[in-house]
């Protein structure tokens, strides 16, 4: 039975795919501590537990060169900055104490906090993101079939939980009809749009993992082409090389190099969404609608943008809304953030205008 300290909040066994409900909660701190008594390992264990999800939290919110500048406060201030968290699969022995724990923090004071120790950050989330790993050694190259040591690195690592969701492939029959490895290779649009629709994703990564020899030290060297298929008309290719370190098994730098990769997408995101809280703007602009219940639901996926602050209703008809939007930031970060809680922002007539993408992708105005 889950035990829950302050605001009710409800909390499942997510898994690694699934998207994170609120920026500022993390969940699964995986506690288990032994002390003297199991109430004094309890007190200790929820101080370690908000102290690791204290810190996972501004890993997610900042950028990776910004990570040694990261606050490292005392137990009593981070305390200061928890709304509440709640306690699941608690168990308690005489002297050692298990759970599973989650957090929620308060934003203002995150958000206050990150300022005055002048570190950019980022809240907003992406759609969920497809990775395709790819594997080439000794001329061949597989994707579904085995051995893919790649595709098992990505598996080994437990779990994103950044404002990138990263999905994993099944590997099962129907992703190999989907999709071949030379297919992913070559970018052939109409079969990553497949997999995409099968998961449900805003976009594709093929991560082309090529390992060889360092003839300089005599260790693996991997290379990564880290191409994202998505919206935009052509796609993007970054080039990543991880070398194997002095101790380290093959199996070792997969993992690692997939660990590093999806840090690397993350911080990409990060960068081109950075709150830019002493920019605040206002865009007037019209929703075209269906009914009340279209502007209903606008409403609330307009709650779940970072960027935005505040909605001002200037004239709402059956088939369109007015609305004054105070957000931060540029106009063009606006129309990314608002895409990924499904309301596509565009320019016509002089005026922009958002559509339910819903409503778009139906056909309807």
């Amino acid at each position: 039975m889950a035990l829950f300290v302050g605001v009710i909040v409800i909390i499942g066994a997510e898994g690694p795919k699934r998207a994170v409900a609120d920026v500022f909660e993390i969940r699964n701190v995986v506690v288990d501590v032994t002390d003297e008594s199991a109430t004094l390992a309890r007190k200790k264990a929820l101080e370690q537990g908000s102290n690791e999800a204290f810190q996972r939290l501004l890993h997610r919110l900042t950028l990776i060169r910004d990570r040694p500048r990261l606050p490292r406060l005392e137990q009593e201030e981070i305390s200061g900055f928890v709304r509440d968290f709640g306690v699941a699969d608690e168990k308690t022995a005489s002297k050692r104490y298990l759970a599973r724990l989650s957090y929620r923090f308060n934003r203002k004071k995150i958000r206050d906090l990150l300022k005055d120790f002048n570190l950019e950050f980022a809240e907003t989330q992406s759609k969920p993101v497809l990775v395709l790993p790819v594997f080439q050694t000794a001329g061949a190259i597989a994707l579904w079939d085995d051995p893919n040591p790649w595709r098992q690195a990505w598996t080994n690592v437990v779990e994103f939980e950044g404002l990138v969701p990263l999905k994993r492939p099944a590997g099962d029959l129907a992703d190999v009809a989907s999709i071949g490895p030379e297919q992913a290779v070559q970018g052939d649009r109409e079969r990553l749009q497949a997999i995409a629709d099968r998961y449900q994703t805003g976009a594709v990564i093929v991560a082309y993992a090529q390992l060889g020899l360092d003839a300089a030290v005599a260790r693996q060297r991997l290379e990564v082409l880290v191409t994202r298929y998505g919206n935009d008309p052509e796609p993007v290719t970054e080039e990543l090389i991880y070398r194997q370190g002095e101790q380290e098994t093959v199996a070792q730098l997969l993992t690692r190099a997939a660990y590093e990769v999806g840090d690397h997408i993350e911080n990409q995101w990060k960068e081109t969404n950075l709150l830019k809280l002493d920019r605040p703007n206002i865009a007037a602009v019209v929703i075209p609608i269906t009914g009340i219940r279209d502007w209903l639901k606008v409403q609330d996926r307009l709650k779940g943008v970072a960027l935005v602050r505040r909605t001002e209703l200037v004239l709402l008809s059956l088939d369109e809304a007015r609305v004054n939007l105070h957000y931060v930031g540029e106009s063009e970060q606006l129309r990314i953030s608002l895409g990924q809680a499904d309301l596509t922002m565009v320019q016509e007539d002089g005026e922009w205008v958002i559509y339910l993408s819903d409503l778009v992708g139906s056909g309807k105005p």
